[in-house]
């Protein structure tokens, strides 16, 4: 058995059609262009590529986008300067920025600042706090990726055992409490393990969907996973011979039911919610 490969950058561009139209739409009936802001901070190379890629998106769907840089030496007050700038423009829609930040920068206190109705990433105390809840003002980036794949792939999460490996406050844990919710692509009862669970491997296998989002190269192999699960792979890391997930794509796919390439895999669909966050977010602003 060899997995079906669910191609996460065929679905953006789908997704990125919709928006375009609904983008032109919201134009039309409020003559306000939504628009992301970006905040870079330094010349990060992974961060410069992922900005890029957002403002290309940004101009494929018609939403404006604006970045603004800051030199790597920045101290947390210039950038809650900048932030509090950004608040107060009505022109702009969504606040994004971009992590990691330079060690000198207090991350708390910069992520705090940003209005809670222009967090287009979600990592504001408030709206995770509405996601725990199960009112979200918008849904995290990569969280909701790994769901509309799982959605538009058409596969069933309803009464699923999930197990995500990985409890970061990006993926892992706002996955996690998006699966166990009520609703499509939701409905699942979850696992979440990490570097501390003990016999991972046993954990694994007994996944019907495998999510992989630990942050280590082909940590995941064919051995951890059970014949015929869905596996979906979150990691992007970087070696010698270019980029690779956290599952070790060759082996696994040839027992999985279905896998997630690296690339054009769940990285489209990321930077696709975005969009979808930000276009949220001008309708918000125009009530």
């Amino acid at each position: 058995m060899t997995a079906r490969i669910l191609n996460g950058q065929e679905l953006a561009q789908q997704i990125q059609a919709e928006i375009r139209d609904e983008v032109i739409e919201f134009i039309e009936n409020n003559s306000v262009t939504p628009c992301l802001a970006a905040v870079l901070v330094g010349e990060n190379p992974a961060s410069e590529v992922y900005v890029r890629n957002k403002r290309r998106a940004c101009e494929a769907t018609g939403i404006d986008s604006q970045l603004h840089r800051l030199p790597a030496t920045a101290a947390t007050d210039d950038l809650l300067e900048l932030v509090k700038t950004l608040n107060k423009d009505d022109a702009v829609h969504g606040i994004l920025v971009q992590l990691p930040l330079p060690p000198q920068i207090v991350e708390a206190r910069v992520l705090q600042a940003v209005n809670p109705r222009k967090d287009v990433d979600v990592f504001h105390p408030e709206n995770v706090g509405r996601l725990m809840q199960g009112r979200p003002r918008f849904l995290p980036c990569t969280p909701q990726a790994v769901q509309e794949l799982l959605i538009r792939s058409g596969i069933d999460t309803r009464g699923q055992h999930v197990v995500v490996v990985g409890r970061s406050d990006i993926v892992g844990k706002p996955l996690a409490v998006m699966l166990m919710q009520r609703g499509p692509g939701a409905d699942a009862t979850v696992t979440v393990c990490h570097s501390r669970t003990r016999n991972l491997a046993e954990m694994t296998r007994q996944a019907d969907i495998l999510v992989a989002a630990i942050g280590q190269p082909k940590f995941i192999t064919a051995e951890m996973v059970r014949p015929g699960a869905v596996v979906i792979d979150v990691g992007i890391n970087r070696i010698e011979t270019g980029l690779v997930g956290d599952v070790d794509f060759e082996s696994v796919k040839e027992i999985a039911s279905a896998i997630t390439p690296v690339p054009r895999g769940v990285g489209p669909l990321t930077v696709t919610m975005l969009l979808k966050n930000t276009l949220a977010a001008a309708r918000d602003g125009a009530l």
